[in-house]
């Protein structure tokens, strides 16, 4: 009726449809198995002692639907069942070992946090070692793909997103457990910023949904800073 040309789905189109279907799979089959891991496998038992002195209750594990990766089976192995190398290799699950010439579950020994977009499809994951070590960073996040561009996505805005309409601020904390820490006391309008400075394509994603931003970092110095400069990026779209 305006005259418009109306747009016509393309070849690319079609095959990033297709790719963005076995993607979302990749990672949900991913999610459920080790998630159903920690709670029934009892090898899971060093990351239950942790997620218990954390406070967290069973509630908290399927609200998030938290998983513990174990070393029971070749989940690469496993997932080539149903899809092909390419597609598994893209979803930065997954890295190759040059010396052993395979491919090495990158969440090994994590506890792993799924990250969502906002119609709540994983779309990658956020993991914390359970064993202290200096080698291995405390915590990881898949690396970025198609589909996942750490600044611009915040963890919970998927469900956070659904008060908005309730209440008009969100609070903004620096991980994970401070998010589940915050849900499981009530504290529903919550988000966090996967470990980045915060973006502006994150704070024009927030604005969205949120008409103020509460930061609450770690009250040390080096949360103190990154307070500030969350901030200061905040200016520019206020």
């Amino acid at each position: 009726l305006a005259g418009m040309k109306p747009y016509t789905f393309s070849k690319q189109d079609e095959e990033r449809e297709e790719y963005w279907s076995k993607y979302k799979e990749i990672y949900k089959n991913y999610v459920d198995y080790f998630h159903n891991e920690l709670i029934k496998n009892s090898n899971s038992s060093e990351a239950k002692s942790y997620i218990k002195n954390r406070g967290l209750k069973l509630e908290d594990v399927q609200n998030f639907k938290l998983g513990f990766v174990t070393n029971d089976i070749d989940f690469y192995e496993y997932l080539l069942k149903k899809f092909n190398k390419k597609d598994i290799n893209n979803s930065g699950i997954f890295y190759h070992d040059e010396k052993k010439q395979k491919f090495i579950n990158r969440f090994r020994d994590r506890i792993i946090f799924p990250i969502n977009n906002i119609s709540g499809d994983v779309i990658a994951i956020g993991a914390r070692a359970i064993k202290e070590d200096n080698y291995f960073a405390k915590y990881i996040n898949s690396p970025e793909t198609l589909f996942f561009k750490k600044g611009s996505n915040l963890y919970n805005l998927d469900k956070s997103r659904k008060i908005s309409n309730k209440v008009d601020y969100v609070y903004l904390v620096e991980g994970y457990m401070d998010v589940i820490g915050l849900s499981k006391n009530n504290i529903k309008n919550v988000v966090a910023n996967l470990g980045t400075a915060l973006t502006p394509r994150q704070i024009s994603i927030l604005n969205q949904y949120f008409n103020k931003i509460i930061i609450c970092f770690d009250g040390d110095e080096s949360g103190y800073k990154a307070a500030l400069r969350s901030a200061e990026n905040s200016i520019i779209e206020l």
